[in-house]
């Protein structure tokens, strides 16, 4: 039987508390209940129920998000919910049951990129809840999906984002002879329930809530501004082209922005030409007199 230990994560709203476990604690799906009867096949969520303050449970791979009424603060509680959790799951409860009864079979389409080097692999379940980059098997041992993939030796860089899986090829074969090799792989792997990333690949790579939450509130408000502005408006154009974009850093002095491509994005022959048309055109006219210059460190 498993070990777990929760810790406790604050998120960007007051009400919500995130209780990390060290271990998934669901399979690729996620489950929100706003009260004990929603939560009939959630042994874990209905005891929570119990709580007066909890208002509403989210449950999604290794963590448990609660919001609180504001009959209590977070800090007067939180160690007892946590312990509470802990000794739940260390005592065997159940945290989802039935989970798979009348559950949609697991369905895998490949689309062509911008980039002739990348091809997106869309299944029609959630892959993982944070995008990942490897672009070395060595990188990919966070991740045993990336890894298996590697094994493939035509595999030179893999991008995981929430239900689709970017892959990107080296030049000694062509896609025709291996989409769909790649294709009944990921959809068998999926199938299977097995490990997409460690429960601790997002805390090692700075992914987590909390860690991204307190490198935004050190930016500058420009810099701030820009990641909204990615987030909103360039970020899901080019996730629907199976890539990723990045805000790296800002420097006002030269008033130039540099930003990270992945996936599909990296290396692509257009995104220069999307870099400076879309994004780099975006940021000055929105930004206008502190936006100059748009650069892509890589790709």
């Amino acid at each position: 039987m498993k070990n777990f230990t929760i810790s406790v994560h604050q998120t960007s709203n007051p009400k919500i508390i995130k209780f990390e476990a060290n271990s998934f604690l669901t399979k690729y799906e996620s489950f929100e209940y706003s009260n004990i009867d929603e939560a009939k096949n959630s042994p874990l969520a209905q005891q929570l129920f119990y709580l007066p303050f909890v208002k509403k449970i989210y449950v999604s791979g290794n963590f448990i998000a609660i919001e609180r009424y504001d009959i209590v603060e977070w800090i007067d509680v939180q160690k007892e919910v946590s312990e509470q959790i802990e000794n739940f799951l260390n005592e065997g409860g159940a945290v989802i049951i039935n989970a798979d009864k009348n559950k949609n079979p697991v369905t895998v389409y490949a689309e062509s990129t911008p980039n002739p080097a990348v091809q997106k692999f869309v299944a029609n379940k959630k892959l993982v809840a944070q995008t990942f980059e490897f672009i070395s098997i060595e990188e990919a041992k966070l991740s045993p999906f990336a890894t298996a993939l590697f094994q493939f030796p035509f595999v030179k860089a893999v991008f995981i984002d929430k239900n689709y899986v970017s892959i990107t090829k080296y030049d000694i074969v062509e896609w025709e002879s291996i989409t769909l090799e790649l294709r009944e792989f990921i959809k068998s792997y999926v199938e299977q329930g097995k490990e997409m990333v460690l429960a601790s690949a997002a805390e090692t790579l700075n992914k987590t809530t909390t860690q991204l939450d307190t490198s935004y509130e050190t930016l500058d408000d420009t810099s701030k501004e820009i990641i909204n502005i990615l987030e909103e408006h360039i970020k899901p154009a080019v996730a629907s082209d199976g890539g990723n974009i990045l805000f790296e850093s800002y420097d006002s002095a030269t008033k130039t922005v540099k930003v990270i491509l992945q996936g599909a994005c990296s290396g692509c022959p257009s995104s220069t030409f999307t870099l400076k048309s879309g994004i780099e055109a975006m940021l000055k006219e929105m930004l206008a007199g502190r936006v100059e210059i748009v650069e892509a460190i890589n790709g």
